[in-house]
């Protein structure tokens, strides 16, 4: 029954996105249209670049322009299913958080679960994209590709909610934090374009260890792509990790945000 409670109340929240994605037509579209030119920026910055360097450290247009593919999948996933923990400073400085601690549902999933403009856009044109550039890329197709690619999508996506659901949790001591969300988002969308190897090891062991991004693209395009990892020297296989570290990403988010739930007074709203 418990379950049940979960499900129906997540079917309820889709259904009043979907309603608001209906009745506000012309936001939609607006926002759709942005989301198509923000992500083409970011390609076509991707071209010019390769145009005037045909290389970067072994990896070319077609490769980088599948890298980004592979990040795009999560990213997208992340922002249509798990983008709402974001709101949480939102709540807490408004005291609208404090209402979620004397309901019987999970504080967090009722965090993620408050009515708003949530539109599959973003994923639709993931997936579109995804499916160009796999052929413009030439990686090789076959049942490993067709069962590893949603696997790093999810990964990638809880890498993405991961680090956001810490960056949520801080605010139960900082309640004004969107400097910080939005700094870890600009690092995550400029340093995710380029392989790690272009970059100096401090900020290669960082996208890899700390802010595991280099796991929702770099690593598995390496693994697809049958290339050598020369970033930290690692086994190319590396890249079949991308699912375990977003599980272990996750946990140790939750773990935290537990912690940040039990040390909560409110903000005195």
């Amino acid at each position: 029954m418990h379950r049940r409670s979960y499900l129906t109340t997540y079917a309820r929240y889709w259904r009043i996105n979907l309603l608001t994605m209906i009745e506000y037509r012309a936001n939609f579209l607006m926002w759709g249209g942005f989301t198509v030119i923000y992500h083409a920026t970011a390609i076509v910055a991707l071209w010019v670049t390769l145009r005037n360097f045909p290389s970067i450290n072994g990896w070319n247009f077609r490769q980088t322009a599948f890298m980004y593919g592979l990040w795009f999948l999560g990213h997208a996933v992340h922002n249509t299913f798990f983008f709402s923990v974001g709101n949480v400073p939102e709540f807490i400085r408004e005291g609208r958080f404090d209402r979620f601690l004397v309901r019987p549902l999970d504080t967090l999933f009722q965090a993620m679960t408050v009515p708003q403009q949530i539109w599959p856009d973003e994923l639709i044109l993931s997936f579109i994209y995804f499916a160009v550039v796999v052929p413009f890329s030439g990686v090789h197709v076959d049942a490993l590709f067709i069962a590893y690619v949603p696997l790093v999508a999810i990964g990638g996506a809880l890498i993405d909610f991961g680090i956001n659901l810490v960056i949520a949790t801080i605010s139960f001591w900082f309640i004004r934090i969107d400097s910080l969300r939005w700094v870890i988002m600009s690092l995550e969308q400029d340093f995710s374009r380029y392989p790690i190897s272009v970059y100096q090891r401090g900020v290669r062991v960082a996208l890899a260890f700390v802010l595991p991004f280099a796991f929702m693209n770099y690593f598995p395009a390496t693994f697809l792509l049958h290339k050598s990892e020369n970033g930290l020297n690692l086994n190319p296989a590396v890249g079949l990790l991308t699912p375990v570290v977003g599980v272990v990403c996750l946990g140790i988010a939750y773990a935290f945000w537990r912690i940040g739930l039990d040390r909560y007074q409110g903000t005195g709203s």
